[in-house]
């Protein structure tokens, strides 16, 4: 049994496009040993920053291809046809038998069993599996035609403790490892996979990028119980680091205690979100002045340590100087500026938008039996914060520094946590709002946007849903569901193409009422598959359903099921 070792080497790939590498080069390799019948008993793909590294341990040398009988065109077929399937065959005419089947007498041929080198096969496949990686994001350099997702450097390849040798593109196959570290080159001639793990190892790389996530949470788990420091880290910031360094050192770094006067998600995202730094919580779960980060060596001098403090409180002070302007500002009064924040050419402003979920709003309120003065102010100062300093820095902050803003200046508890709220659900399976307020706007908002699109002709296609009209949907049909209410929502709908209509947004769709109603239809699909209802029954359901009233169709599903 012999082991094969290939590493593509290349300049640093970030750590979304290594993720989807590792998984397709995989899989193209387990469908090619399935379907060439070749035995095996490990194989792992390994990536770090430059490297993408495929082992697999105990292939087989040989294959046997038995003896078997290869069915041809049936006797009295066109000599053209006949002289195909030989030529196809690579047989001589005096190599056919014929043979009776139950439709009528055919010609067959009969192969011998022969054994194929594994090492022929990987010498035609490798460099196949290696240009079927689809790159998100990829690039061409130099004044070569090959397109990968960032310059390739190298390729080694070794089967049985041989080199392997192939071409692809314009790189031919090589047994050395390459090193390039501190403008130092360094090579060496592997003998196996273990020898490979120590020459990166004795370099300080360490390719296997789950024993990377490992050293880290170790790490930060020692550092954590050592100081009763909250073990509470972000699972996709921690994913994203793991790739993003390949010799794992953690620092501990502090920022001014003054900066924690302003909102805590200012900070987290900060450091997650543009720096790529863990934010650390003390054991009650309150937000520290430290944080940690990964580097990708060691800091003796302390060098790297306050650099990153330098970097954060830059960028924090100019964080809290948004902070202290944007507070001062009357939401009220913002709603005007809102006339310059396009929400989409066709459809209009984000003012035009409030002006909609304003009324809308009123509609809905009668139904739930909620205020209605204090849910159409909250729907006006919905989207006030988009015009804030903070919020153009912080995109990924939009509605949470809203909520800070309105309580700030005396808003209501209930309409505050609605400016935030109704962006809510984000996914599938993400929180829901919660309060009437709160889902009230979230509900106005959505059915806005799908009437929207709908109206000027820009629907979702088979492939395509770049308004994420569909995630609307479903986050609709979670709140209706969820919260178990019941309201006219096909008076809501014909009501948002009359506002848009009295806007002067061109109608385009004569039937955007019962396309968008249809539409939400469609999506409980989705929502009845989560609650691992039956395929049938939610086929049954669903073509069986009229009307408008989502939770109704929910509550006999269930009961069927």
């Amino acid at each position: 049994m012999a082991e094969l070792l290939l590493e593509l080497y290349s300049e640093e790939i970030p750590p979304k496009l290594q993720i989807a590498a590792r998984s397709q080069i995989k899989q193209y390799i387990e469908n090619f040993f399935k379907e060439k019948n070749i035995k095996f008993k490990e194989l792992s793909v390994y990536s770090s920053p430059t490297r993408l590294t495929i082992f697999t341990k105990d292939l087989a040398e040989k294959i046997k291809i038995e003896a078997k009988q290869i069915k041809g065109p049936k006797v009295g077929s066109p000599d053209k046809v006949l002289q195909g399937f030989i030529r196809s065959k690579n047989l001589n005419e005096k190599d056919l038998i014929k043979k009776d089947t139950d439709k009528g007498e055919f010609y067959f041929i009969k192969t011998q069993s022969q054994s194929i080198l594994v090492e022929d096969l990987l010498i035609k496949f490798i460099p196949k599996a290696i240009g079927l990686i689809n790159w998100k994001k990829s690039m061409r350099w130099s004044d070569h035609n090959l397109i990968w997702g960032r310059p390739l450097r190298s390729i080694f390849a070794k089967f049985n403790n041989k080199k392997l040798t192939f071409e692809f593109e314009h790189f031919d196959s090589i047994d050395e490892i390459i090193i390039e570290q501190d403008l130092i080159t360094k090579t060496k001639k592997i003998k196996d996979f273990k020898d490979y793990l120590n020459f990166l190892k004795s370099n300080r790389i360490i390719v296997d990028h789950k024993e990377r996530e490992e050293i880290i949470l170790k790490k930060i788990s020692s550092f954590s119980q050592s100081k009763q420091y909250k073990e509470n880290l972000n699972p996709k910031l921690l994913e994203e680091v793991v790739n993003i360094v390949e010799d794992p050192n953690l620092l501990h770094v502090s920022f001014s205690k003054d900066y924690l006067e302003i909102p805590k998600e200012i900070i987290i995202s900060t450091l997650e979100q543009h720096q790529r730094y863990f934010p650390i919580f003390d054991s009650r779960d309150r937000l520290t002045n430290h944080f940690f980060v990964v580097a990708n060596k060691k800091d003796e001098k302390k060098l790297i340590t306050q650099g990153n403090k330098r970097v954060v409180e830059a960028r924090l002070a100019d964080a809290k100087f948004f902070w202290d302007k944007d507070i001062s500002k009357n939401l009220i009064k913002q709603i005007a500026n809102l006339k310059s924040v396009t929400f989409y050419e066709k459809l209009g402003t984000i003012y035009d938008k409030t002006q909609r979920l304003r009324q809308l709003a009123g509609l809905l309120s009668d139904d739930l039996n909620i205020n209605k003065e204090k849910v159409q102010v909250a729907a006006s100062i919905s989207k006030s914060d988009l015009c804030s300093d903070l919020v153009r820095e912080y995109p990924e902050l939009q509605g949470v520094m809203g909520k800070y803003f309105a309580l700030a200046q005396g808003f209501d508890q209930d309409v505050s946590n609605s400016v935030s709220d109704h962006y809510l659900p984000t996914g599938l399976t993400s929180p829901i709002p919660k309060k009437p307020f709160s889902y009230s706007i979230s509900i106005v908002d959505k059915i806005d946007t799908l009437v929207g699109f709908f109206v000027i002709n820009e629907k979702p296609t088979s492939s395509k849903d770049p308004f994420a009209l569909r995630r609307a949907a479903i986050g609709l049909l979670r709140i209706i569901i969820e919260n178990k209410l019941s309201f006219k929502l096909r008076d809501l709908i014909s009501y948002a193409v009359r506002l848009y209509q009295e806007q002067g947004v061109e109608i385009k769709n004569d039937k955007t009422e019962q396309e968008v109603l249809e539409f939400i239809k469609e999506r409980m699909r989705n929502v009845l598959k989560l609650k691992n209802i039956k395929t049938d029954i939610i086929e049954a359901s669903i073509s069986s359903h009229a009307g408008d009233n989502f939770l109704a169709l929910y509550t006999k599903t269930i009961l069927i099921n």
